[in-house]
C-alpha cells in the first residue's frame, strides 16, 4: 500500500510544482478472477489485474483530470501535464475546490474489509465450488434439467488517496462470491431463476450446496405461472426486489439530483414523505460490508447518516461539491473511479429491518403479490411514477398460491413511501444497497 501512497503523493506534489493551486491523487490495483461451469462442465476461466493513478487539479476556480497506467515518472508527469491543460479550457466554477482541511480524516479502527484467505484460494478449490453449486441445483428434482451455469468469483484490491491539503491514507479490500442458475421443465413450461450469495471474508459465504438448492426451489416454484386480472392490491417486494426500489429511492436523495431539481425529494428536508415504518439510512461504517470504507473518494471519514426516519426526509447524501451547491455539509458520499470529479455513492445504503418475519408478512394479506422479479423496472425520479414488469407469487389467505408472469405493476414513489406499511426482519447485505421484505398497502396490477 506504501507504493501506491508515494504515487499518488508523487503527482500531487508534481501538480503544485506545475502551478495547480489544490491536487488529490488516487492509485489503485486489484486483480480479479472469475471460473464458470455449465453442466457440469467448465466454461470459463478469467484472471485479470490493473494498476492505475488518477489525478484532479484545480487551478484557481477551474479544475481538470486525468488518469494513467504508466506509473513511470515520464508517465505521472504526463498525466499531471494533461490534467493541467484540460484545467486551462475548462469553465469556472466556484464549487470546484477540495473539501476544507478540519472535513479530512479517516476511520482507523479495522473494518474488516480485507481477507487473506480469499487471495489464498487455489484455482481448482473456486471450480469446485461452482460445480457443486450446480450439481446441487441439477440434483435437487427431475424437473431441474438445465442450467445456464454456476459462478465463482473474487477480487483483492487495494486503494490509496492523497491531496494538497494534507489527507493520506489507503487501504485493502477482497469480496468473494457464487452464484447458481438453473432452469426447471415442466408441461412445456421453462423457468430459471437464481441465488448467489457474496461477502468480504470467506467465512461468510453460503455453502455451495446451499446456494444450488435455493437457486433450484425458487427456478421450480415459477412453474405453471399464470397471469392475474388488473386491479389494485398490497404488494410485497421480497430483498431481492426491494433493492431495485431502494437504488430508485438512493437516486432521489443523491444531491446532486436535488441541486438540479431532478427529484421528487427537492426541498423536502423535515417533510413527512413516508410511513412511520419508513427508515433509511447510509452507513459506511458498519464492518465488513461492501459499501464500508475508511473515507470517502475525497478524504472525508465515513459516517453514519440516517436519510429517513420514521417518513420524515431528514439529509440528503452529498459530496463536497453538492452540498456547496445547496448551501450543506458533506455526508461523505463522495465516489469515483480514478479520474474525473466526484460523484455522490451509497455507503451501506438500507431500509431499516421490521420485527416479524417475512411469513408473518405475507401472513398479513388477504390477497396480493409477492414479487420475485422486476423486469424493465423505470422509476421517474422527478414526478416520482413509477412502472415495472414483474413475476412473483400470487398471495391467498396468507400464503403464497401460485406463481405470476407477465404483469406489470405500477404506482407513483410519493404514494408508494406513504403506503409503505410494514418491513420484515430479513434484512441481508449483499450489496452496498439493502432491503428487507417489505409491503405496500396498494399498488396497481395489470394482467389479462
Amino acid at each position: 500500500m506504501s507504493e501506491l501512497v508515494e504515487l499518488a503523493q508523487s503527482a500531487v506534489d508534481r501538480a503544485l510544482a506545475l502551478g495547480a493551486s489544490d491536487a488529490e491523487a488516487g492509485a489503485a490495483e486489484g486483480e480479479e478472477f472469475s471460473a464458470s461451469v455449465r453442466m457440469r462442465e467448465v466454461e470459463n476461466l478469467k484472471q485479470a489485474g490493473s494498476r492505475g493513478v488518477g489525478i484532479r487539479v484545480v487551478v484557481g476556480q477551474r479544475s481538470g483530470s486525468s488518469r494513467t497506467s504508466d506509473l513511470t515518472p515520464a508517465g505521472i508527469e504526463a498525466m499531471v501535464r494533461s490534467a493541467l491543460e484540460l484545467a486551462a479550457i475548462t469553465t469556472e466554477d466556484p464549487h470546484a475546490g477540495l473539501p476544507a482541511p478540519e472535513e479530512l480524516g479517516q476511520i482507523t479502527t479495522d473494518q474488516r474489509l480485507y481477507d487473506p484467505s480469499i487471495a489464498n484460494m487455489e484455482t481448482d478449490w473456486k471450480i469446485a465450488q461452482a460445480m457443486r453449486a450446480e450439481e446441487t441445483a441439477l440434483s435437487a428434482d427431475p424437473r431441474i434439467q438445465n442450467s445456464e451455469g454456476a459462478g465463482f468469483e473474487t477480487h483483492i484490491g487495494t486503494r490509496a488517496f492523497v491531496n494538497s491539503r494534507g489527507f493520506s491514507g489507503s487501504y485493502r479490500t477482497s469480496t468473494c462470491g457464487l452464484s447458481a442458475v438453473p432452469v426447471a421443465v415442466e408441461n412445456g413450461s421453462m423457468e430459471r431463476d437464481y441465488w448467489y450469495t457474496s461477502a468480504r471474508e470467506a467465512a461468510r459465504l453460503e455453502s455451495p450446496e446451499e446456494v444450488g438448492r435455493r437457486a433450484a426451489e425458487r427456478a421450480l416454484r415459477r412453474l405453471g405461472a399464470r397471469k392475474v386480472s388488473t386491479q389494485k392490491v398490497p404488494v410485497i417486494f421480497e430483498p431481492r426486489t426491494a433493492r431495485n426500489l431502494l437504488g430508485d429511492l438512493f437516486d432521489a436523495v443523491n444531491g446532486g439530483a436535488i441541486y438540479r431539481h431532478a427529484s421528487f425529494l427537492a426541498g423536502k428536508l423535515g417533510e413527512k414523505i413516508g410511513s412511520d415504518a419508513l427508515t433509511i439510512i447510509d452507513d459506511a461504517t458498519l464492518p465488513g460490508l461492501f459499501g464500508t470504507s475508511p473515507f470517502d473518494d475525497e478524504g472525508v471519514p465515513s459516517r453514519r447518516t440516517v436519510v429517513i426516519e420514521h417518513g420524515v426526509l431528514k439529509s440528503y447524501l452529498l459530496n463536497t461539491y453538492t452540498a456547496r451547491k445547496l448551501g450543506l455539509k458533506t455526508t461523505g458520499n463522495a465516489s469515483r473511479g480514478l479520474a474525473g470529479n466526484a460523484s455522490v455513492g451509497p455507503g451501506n445504503f438500507y431500509l431499516e429491518a421490521g420485527t416479524v418475519s417475512e411469513q408473518q408478512l405475507i401472513a398479513g394479506v388477504r390477497q396480493g403479490l409477492y414479487i420475485t422479479e422486476l423486469i424493465g423496472a423505470s422509476a421517474n425520479t422527478v414526478t416520482g411514477d413509477y412502472s415495472s414488469g414483474a413475476a412473483g407469487l400470487w398471495i391467498e389467505n396468507g400464503e403464497l398460491a401460485y406463481p405470476v408472469s407477465g404483469i406489470t405493476v405500477a404506482g407513483n414513489l410519493v404514494q408508494m413511501l406513504m403506503d409503505l406499511e410494514q418491513t420484515a426482519s430479513n434484512l441481508e447485505f449483499r450489496a452496498s444497497i439493502a432491503s428487507p421484505s417489505f409491503l405496500i398497502r396498494e399498488m396497481t396490477v395489470s394482467g389479462q
